[in-house]
């Protein structure tokens, strides 16, 4: 009665898993997606573009190689958006292709086009000819992904005004940027601009910025970011912004004026769901385009799901992935564990920050008590190696059983390495388990070692003293 079993309108993290999975289970599945977004906004603008930029600036100023070789060590001096660019296209275009292989090779039907609701079993296909087709499916899954969101007050050029989005496509390196927002996304680019050499201004209207991660590692990265030229403006807001011939004038709500080659603008994320005629299947998104699910990615019709950034927090690639796959077993009527709730978040600033479980401040609301080890990389020998003196990983133990309840790592390899703690704190693993361990020698993941003896040591001598 249908053409496919499954049709997944987008070819994001999770609607390729969610495609995959369903043709693993046997289903006849249709992707939908433009031609110039396969991979989704991760792929071509989002995550892989701008963790390629990273690495980019990082191997090009030298920056992390500063420590051995002295502060004016850079391995190009004049370092241009060209240079940048030709790294972060050529990652895009391995994962474009390796994302075909993997649905061609999984027989998925790539319907090229964007896709818009006919009714909850029908979707009308504009391929930009003119003429558009329909193609039904017996589930549907939406996995339409976001856009950055734009304040209607700003006017924005994609040249001196940019969004997150747009900044990989700069014509030059500015010399000089105004990020608005302090979230994740703002803070990602601030740091890499300013390892650039780019002087950056981050207007926050909160008091805090990243007030999820560890208190004592925002604070060792804020103290990176100065080191790097970054002022911030906390408790701030952008009254308006002025485009002139040769720059961008910021105005505070406070009165303050900053000039600047470039404004940037974070101010979170939009579903794309306006033009998916929702209505048209009896759903309906909220004002910042988000679709409403069950916890097994059901939306309010029957046969329709929705998963990834399109239904809201976390929206990470990760856990958008994992919600896709289950939302196609369920789809499919397959049995399926649930998500674990242990989820690593990763923040890919210079240096970069990750962390598992719960921070110093949740344990101390929840009046839970804790002991703190901290193992510091230039303590270790390969901190020394690979130049990073400022590197620290942090774990939270409970002191009547040793379990970890937190891991906190900043530095060098931080986004990896987190996920030892990760699996440890899965299993139900305790500090003493770490503390046992032998790990390969010199390695970052050492640090888990010391700082393992650290909270052992500290939770015997107050065991001594009160018994």
């Amino acid at each position: 009665m249908y053409d496919y079993d499954v049709l997944v309108l987008g070819s994001g993290p999770s609607g390729q898993k969610a495609a995959i999975a369903a043709s693993k289970l046997g289903r006849r599945v249709g992707i939908v997606d433009r031609r110039d977004m396969i991979g989704g906004v991760c792929i071509n603008t989002g995550t892989v573009p701008s963790k390629t930029l990273r690495e980019a600036v990082l191997y090009l100023t030298g920056l992390s190689q500063r420590d051995l070789y002295g502060s004016n060590y850079r391995v190009k001096d004049e370092i241009t958006v060209s240079d940048l660019a030709a790294r972060t296209q050529h990652v895009i275009a391995r994962q474009t292709d390796v994302i075909r292989n993997q649905l061609a090779r999984n027989k998925i039907t790539m319907i090229t086009g964007t896709g818009r609701f006919a009714d909850a079993h029908s979707i009308w296909v504009d391929a930009g000819s003119g003429r558009e087709s329909k193609v039904s499916a017996e589930k549907i899954i939406i996995a339409a992904g976001t856009r950055p969101a734009r304040p209607e007050s700003v006017d924005f050029d994609d040249r001196t005004i940019v969004d997150s989005d747009g900044v990989i496509n700069l014509q030059a390196v500015p010399r000089s940027m105004v990020v608005v927002g302090a979230g994740v996304i703002g803070v990602e680019y601030a740091s890499m601009f300013a390892a650039l050499g780019t002087k950056v201004t981050v207007v926050e209207r909160r008091e805090k910025m990243l007030d999820f991660c560890d208190d004592e590692i925002i604070e060792s990265l804020k103290y990176h970011l100065r080191d790097l030229s970054v002022t911030f403006r906390f408790g701030e807001e952008v009254a308006a912004v002025e485009r002139h011939q040769t720059a961008a004038l910021c105005i505070l709500k406070s009165g303050k004026k900053i000039v600047a080659d470039t404004v940037m603008y974070s101010a979170g994320r939009q579903g794309q769901t306006e033009d998916l005629a929702l209505e048209a299947a009896g759903l309906e998104a909220d004002r910042r385009g988000r679709i409403e699910v069950d916890v097994n990615y059901r939306t309010a019709v029957d046969n329709i799901y929705a998963v990834g950034d399109v239904i809201g927090f976390p929206a990470l690639a990760s856990t958008s992935m994992e919600q896709g796959r289950l939302a196609a077993h369920h789809a499919c009527g397959e049995p399926a564990r649930e998500m674990h709730q242990l989820q690593p978040i990763g923040i890919y600033t210079i240096p970069e920050i990750s962390f598992v479980g719960k921070t110093e401040d949740e344990l101390t609301d929840a009046n839970t008590p804790f002991e703190v080890g901290i193992a510091r990389y230039r303590e270790l020998a390969r901190g020394q190696i690979v130049g990073d003196s400022y590197g620290m990983l942090k774990l939270l133990v409970a002191p009547d059983d040793g379990k970890l309840l937190g891991v906190h790592v900043f530095g060098t390899g931080a986004t990896d390495i987190v996920h030892i703690g990760q699996a440890v704190m899965g299993c139900g693993g305790t500090v003493d388990y770490l503390v046992d361990a032998v790990f390969n020698y010199p390695t970052l993941s050492e640090a888990y070692k010391v700082a393992a003896l650290d909270a052992s040591n500290k939770i015997r001598n107050i065991t001594r003293i009160d018994g």
